[in-house]
């Protein structure tokens, strides 16, 4: 009988051939600064936890008071018989951090672009989207069945060229970037966009997922770094990155968060966000309400590392954020690179195809708040190094 799978193991095969498998270490401790991988302790230098809340006592405290409280699990969708008050307090809580009208909480980010996107637009319709645009995105364009268009990364000159053709063949259109673009580091146009949304009559939405708790006052987003509240009519944001937890959300125009408690499809059947892991959001939120503290230093800890990094003749190419992607091109390169920053203690992984385009692999460096300088020196010394070793740095 023939074997229904041999496919797989080729095409396995090839992947390890290409220096294109993906290795995928094991951590036995809390998020933070070190990490216990794979059995060593190694600092950490992968996490998305910008602001050290995955192993706050804050949110711990909030999670296990919401348990003794409310139990573990919702048991249900939020339209039959999922929808707590820790949810409801949630949205509430986020639509006033982010200045937005109203908020609506879902499994993940991920659910929150394929919750948004399908109920906004359609047959008929238009999605004008960034080239490099999250994974998420891509999939909720593509579930929505509009014609996506696609437009050079950040190029709002080529945006505004495909509008004026294009835009008088749709009813409905859209315009979809990320705010901080997750592999570079780098920053969407988002005024510019905003006013071609303005011109050519689209509706506008940024994904936040790297902006939240690292752009804008307090952590309020790209949205608030370019002051441009109410004039973005949704923000996508994840829960699982600065405000260290899980769980995502969409937050803009009352009536669209309206809509979606009709028609998103994540919300509408998949069961709730967890008790826990909702009084834990809670929890961060609150805290970035609070103070700037979080944020400040994170962005101390960036100058700080950035700066040293090109000192030593590393390419970081055009990051603007906590995001440093040393740029090494060659995959292969990259691995070793990775492999050996982690036999010396420094966990940081290599981000090769189909993640980046071929020829652009890259070791992406995540700082984060709870780093201190001790540990960014440590961290600067092995990279060089390690660069030095493999020729990358003179």
């Amino acid at each position: 009988m023939t074997d229904k799978l041999a496919w797989l193991d080729d095409a396995l095969r090839e992947l390890r051939e290409k220096k294109l498998y993906n290795t995928i270490r094991t951590i036995d401790s809390p998020q933070g600064a070190w990490l216990t991988v794979d059995g060593r302790q190694t600092l950490n230098f992968c996490s998305n936890n910008y602001l050290g809340l995955a192993n706050d006592v804050r949110l711990a405290q909030a999670a296990t008071d919401a348990i003794n409280r409310f139990g573990v699990g919702p048991g249900a969708v939020r339209t039959i018989a999922g929808t707590m008050s820790l949810h409801v307090e949630l949205e509430k809580r986020l639509a006033e951090f982010k200045e937005t009208e109203a908020a609506i909480a879902l499994q993940s980010g991920f659910s929150a672009n394929l919750a948004v996107i399908p109920a906004l637009v359609g047959r008929g319709d238009a999605v004008f989207s960034d080239e490099l645009n999250h994974a998420s995105i891509i999939d909720g364009c593509r579930l929505s069945r509009a014609d996506i268009i696609r437009y050079g990364h950040s190029d709002a000159a080529a945006l505004q060229a495909l509008l004026a053709e294009k835009r008088n063949q749709y009813n409905r259109a859209i315009i979809i970037t990320d705010g901080v673009f997750s592999m570079d580091g780098d920053i969407a146009p988002l005024p510019a966009l905003a006013d071609l949304a303005d011109e050519f009559s689209c509706m506008t939405m940024v994904d936040d997922a790297h902006g939240e708790g690292v752009m804008g006052h307090g952590g309020r987003g790209i949205v608030h770094h370019f002051n441009l509240q109410g004039r973005v009519d949704v923000e996508v944001g994840t829960m699982s990155k600065a405000f260290g937890v899980v769980g995502g959300y969409v937050a803009g125009k009352a009536a669209i968060v309206e809509w979606l408690h009709q028609r998103g499809r994540p919300f509408l059947f998949s069961s709730a966000m967890t008790v826990p892991d909702t009084a834990a959001c809670l929890a961060a939120v609150n805290i970035l309400k609070e103070s700037t503290q979080l944020v400040d230093r994170l962005w101390q800890n960036t100058r700080y590392f950035k700066e040293k990094m090109q000192a030593l003749g590393f390419d970081i190419g055009r990051s603007v954020t906590p995001i440093t992607p040393v740029m090494l091109k060659e995959e292969e390169l990259t691995q070793i690179f990775s492999r050996r920053l982690f036999e010396e203690g420094v966990f940081a992984t290599a981000i090769a195809y189909p993640t980046v385009p071929m020829g652009q692999a890259r070791i992406r460096v995540m700082i984060s708040t709870t780093h201190s300088q001790q540990d960014l020196d440590q961290g600067l010394e092995t990279f060089a190094r390690v660069g030095r070793e493999l020729g990358v740095i003179g």
